[in-house]
């Protein structure tokens, strides 16, 4: 092949975003000098779950995550100077997708642009938010119907534009084997199409089968990665044709984005993550038949904190280094007619269709949510157990721990750390904005999007309208949950414990001693305070203790230090753990503890986890903290021992 002919490069990104809707801009239009050819916009927990900056619900969680845009201002602000018209903008938004594409198209119209020639994506994908993320707002029947109004209204009025990003890549992330990560994701293109079908003409409808598109995990067995990509390849041209009748090829090609794994970078060696992701982006690149269009990759250092502007470089570079400088893009697909790989394909097709049919019999992805989410439990519980009891190697984490120290953590840390005095300039913005737009044509706008919602009319037309006017993020979610509900996720720890009993013996005779020295079995209760839906931590600790014998309460995501403080009381709580990975853990874990103090419950030890900075976990031991554990704490036996030794140090003792 000439150097002419040459396939085109896949989209390059990095995922972006933090602190204000100003210093985002200027990251982007710094990255895009740097030779990044699309944006991928990280938001803020606030933002994606519909509050505005000032909620109590958003306290210490503004900026920390993603940008924060609660108005059309900040979306103006974050596209200063980039012309949409000629980007590729892909937005990580899900249940507030159709209002931060109505800002995005009010931006853009701002600018000049033609809508019809924007291109990007919106994530909107609800399922996999009840499954693995937990930034959903409203139940799963409306939120599928909202899926579909922002799909239908793209497909007649921004049609380069993927208005559906079905996600499996944090199903990946939540414990997710190949099958199901393949099954749950299809599953959720299957119950969107099926939503779509009737709202759109006959001759209309592959059109729209062909904007779907997928955004995928690629873990560190990349030949297992690659493969699952050339059988997701097959399995959803086979879905089309077969269920959909879709004739035409071109629209039945299955074309995805991909951030690899960053489940699987350590804390412990960091800067052996560089490797990982090298690797694990070869899954996703090296087969031309299932290569991604876009990748973004994380940074080395994404297990301590937020990369740095120059770590994000980095992770750039390598893509670039890969696209330009190998010969990768010259040949035809490396793979083809590899029987090893066609047998690997062929047993992954054979284990989702078998898992697609289960979900099917339970009423599709929307039927079987509670069955998926305990699934991806239990499938996580196993990964750690076998991480645990070293099957599964983990260079610088169970095996070949002694090292030298990491230059690359020298000076500040390795991370980046957002400014707490953001939070208040972007609230004060916030009130600015307010004082300064037309509050009679706020409210009319606020009641036509309400009507539109009752009626079950598409809310593109009435969002976009509300976002012209100055309605902010809060306001427009606000208007979802007065007409849909607001919806509780399943937390997949319910039921009996498992089977698994290695290790497990010696504390369940501790658990039992202290739970006779009590009076009562020990009251362990775990809570995820703020807008974090990282749950895998979480669910994991309530998981194992309840292995162990402990009375666990998990309650789930979203929850006030209040809430978290009056269900220890109501229960007598022996113990409260806490799980926090936004990087609020300061702001949240303070008013925690005040919380417990005025409570009388000060002799309660309290236990934090989530990526934790030495530094900030200090300030924790200070404040009262009795342990503090970040993702090098990969035992969760030792964990469990520690619960038991805080409640009762003579059950430890007396073992």
């Amino acid at each position: 092949m000439s150097q002419t002919q040459k396939d085109r490069p896949w989209l390059i990104r990095t995922y972006a975003g933090h602190s204000t809707a100003k210093a985002s801009n200027e990251l982007y239009r710094s990255n895009l000098a740097k030779g990044q050819t699309g944006l991928s916009v990280a938001f803020d927990l606030p933002t994606q779950t519909g509050y505005d900056s000032d909620h109590v619900l958003s306290r210490g969680e503004v900026g920390k995550v993603g940008v924060p845009v609660c108005h059309l201002g900040d979306m103006r602000t974050l596209f200063d100077q980039i012309p949409l018209e000629q980007m590729n903008t892909s937005m990580t938004i899900n249940a507030t997708a159709p209002w931060l594409l109505s800002l995005y198209i009010a931006a853009a119209e701002e600018q000049g642009a033609d809508i019809k020639k924007l291109q990007g994506t919106v994530q909107n994908d609800l399922i996999k938010e009840y499954l693995s993320r937990g930034t959903y707002i409203c139940p799963p029947k409306p939120s599928l119907k909202m899926i579909a109004d922002v799909a239908e209204y793209c497909y007649t009025n921004v049609p380069k534009w993927n208005p559906m990003n079905v996600c499996s890549y944090h199903l990946q992330e939540a414990g997710a084997t190949p099958e199901q990560e393949l099954s749950f994701a299809l599953a959720t293109g299957i119950a969107v199409l099926d939503a779509l079908k009737p709202r759109v003409p006959a001759e209309d409808f592959p059109a729209l089968c062909g904007r779907i598109s997928f955004f995928v995990n690629a873990g560190i067995r990349f030949v297992t990665e690659m493969c699952k990509m050339r059988a997701f390849v097959d399995l959803w041209d086979e879905i089309l044709e077969t269920r959909y009748g879709i004739e035409d090829a071109k629209y039945r090609r299955f074309r995805y984005g991909v951030q690899v794994n960053s489940l699987g970078l350590t804390e412990q060696q960091p800067e052996n993550n560089v490797y990982r992701i090298l690797i694990e982006m070869l899954a996703v690149t090296l087969s031309k038949k299932a290569r991604a269009r876009a990748v973004q990759l994380p940074a080395w250092n994404e297990a301590l904190g937020l990369p740095r502007p120059w770590d994000q470089q980095w992770s750039m570079r390598m893509q670039q280094i890969m696209a330009y400088e190998t010969d990768l893009l010259e040949y035809e697909d490396l793979f083809d007619g590899n029987p090893a790989v066609d047998k690997k394909v062929a047993a992954l097709k054979e284990g989702a269709r078998h898992e697609l049919s289960t979900l099917e019999s339970m009423g599709g992805a929307i039927g079987a949510i509670d069955h998926m989410k305990a699934r991806l439990v239990e499938s996580n519980a196993d990964r750690l157990n076998r991480i645990e009891a070293g099957e599964t190697v983990v260079v610088g984490v169970n095996k070949w721990q002694q090292g030298e120290p990491s230059p690359l953590m020298t000076g500040d840390g390795g991370i980046m750390v957002v400014d707490p005095a953001v939070e208040q300039q972007q609230i004060d913005r916030l009130n600015e904005w307010r004082n300064e737009r037309d509050n009679d044509a706020v409210r009319t706008a606020l009641a036509d999007l309400r009507a539109a919602a009752q009626a079950g009319e598409n809310i593109m037309p009435a969002s976009i309208a509300a976002a012209k006017v100055g309605v902010t993020t809060g306001e427009w979610a606000a208007q979802m949950r007065s007409v849909h509900g607001e919806y509780r996720g399943p937390t997949g720890v319910s039921g009996s414990p498992s089977n698994k009993t290695e290790g497990l013996d010696d504390i369940r005779q501790a658990v039992d001693a202290a739970s006779d020295r009590l009076g009562r079995r020990l009251k362990f209760v775990i809570g995820k305070p703020g807008l974090d839906g990282h749950s895998n931590g979480a669910e994991q600790i309530a998981f194992r203790a309840r292995d162990c014998g402990m009375d666990i309460s998990y309650d789930g995501i979203r929850l006030t230090p209040e809430e978290i403080v009056t269900s220890a009381l109501e229960t007598k709580a022996h113990v409260v753990g806490l799980s926090i990975l936004s990087g609020s853990h300061i702001p949240l874990v303070e008013e925690l503890m005040t919380r417990m103090k005025e409570a009388g419950l000060s002799e309660t030890p309290v236990i934090v986890g989530g990526i934790i900075p030495d530094d900030d976990a200090a300030r924790l031991s200070a404040m009262g903290v009795a342990r503090v554990y970040t993702p090098k704490d990969f035992e969760l036996n030792t964990i469990m021992m520690d619960v038991v030794t805080l409640v009762d140090p003579k059950a430890v003792a007396a073992e």
